[in-house]
């Protein structure tokens, strides 16, 4: 088994009498994308900062492609590391592609014209190479951003917030970017408040909260933990929802009502065709019906004590 491109062991980083990070581990395998998630507070800026260097820890150990900050051989383990944090750092007065031109001159790089012609399409800014960036939306400083986190053929990137700025359209293109990195070679580290796209983007996820890890793993085995096995959508007329709910319960299933003619009903359902055979015996005809699966937003509130948002 490969060494995991990113590891935090036992870190403790104060900031006064502050506890940023208290005992954090966590590590993310090579060839993933895995989301980072966490409240406000919760710790995830800190722990980038200590991974990438830019900020020790008071305790435990980091490393970055297997390298430890300070080590000889990190300057070569973070440049071969892009980043997008807090936002592209972009030269206003250049175009997108001289923004990128400065970058691959930073990175040592020689004839990077065909490669930066490669990401530029990558991101959908080929129409706009040669505009200057003061210009862009934050949409498309973002898509230029990444861009630039991805020079070099880097083996890993870490984007926070990559879709920030994006129209729904625009979302889903960098989510598809985003998930086929690892085609290119490239592992990803991704911070997004956006829940539901880190669901559809990541195949891991870590969850930390005030400093600690409280969840880590694949996303089925993180939508597993939360103990909700999948259930069905059940719509009814508002009037019936209390006999359908009693015809459910009848049958053996769980039911949670959610108002205004909703149920949800799990148990053991070999399919939908189930669920009307309940409710016609009871004399219920069913105006909708639906498969629901634990979703990331409810297992993150649910480890977190619903302490905010993602971001």
């Amino acid at each position: 088994m490969s060494e995991p491109l990113i590891r935090l062991d036992g870190v403790t980083k104060r900031f006064g009498s502050t506890v940023a990070l208290d005992g954090l581990s966590l590590q993310v395998p090579d060839g993933t994308v895995c989301g980072l998630l966490g409240p406000n507070g919760s710790g995830k800026t800190t722990a980038i900062r200590i991974l990438l260097g830019l900020t020790g820890a008071n305790s435990g150990s980091a490393s970055l492609l297997g390298v430890a900050p300070g080590n000889p051989g990190f300057v070569t383990a973070a440049q071969q590391t892009g980043a997008l944090i807090e936002g592209p750092a972009l030269y206003g007065r250049a175009t997108a592609r001289q923004n990128m031109e400065i970058q691959a001159a930073t990175l040592g790089m020689r004839n990077p014209d065909a490669e930066i012609r490669d990401l530029l399409e990558l991101v959908g800014l080929t129409d706009r190479a040669d505009s200057k960036s003061r210009g862009f939306s934050l949409g498309m400083k973002q898509r230029l951003g990444l861009a630039i986190a991805l020079l070099g053929n880097p083996r890993l990137v870490i984007l926070d917030e990559p879709t920030n700025g994006l129209d729904p359209s625009g979302i889903v293109e960098i989510r598809e970017i985003i998930k086929r990195l690892p085609e290119r070679g490239v592992t990803v580290l991704v911070s997004s408040h956006l829940l539901s796209e880190v669901q559809l983007m990541c195949d891991r996820a870590t969850i930390i909260n005030k400093g600690r890890l409280v969840a880590d793993g694949t996303m089925d085995e993180i939508l597993g933990s939360s103990g909700t096995a999948d259930g069905y959508m059940v719509y009814v007329r508002i009037s019936e929802a209390d006999s359908a709910s009693a015809a459910l319960k009848q049958a053996g299933l769980e039911v949670e009502d959610r108002g205004e003619g909703s149920l949800v009903a799990r148990g053991e359902i070999e399919d939908d065709s189930e669920i009307t055979r309940i409710l016609a015996e009871s004399g219920i005809w069913l105006r909708g019906l639906m498969r629901e699966r634990p979703d990331l937003e409810r297992v993150f509130l649910s480890l977190t004590d619903g302490d905010g948002d993602a971001s």
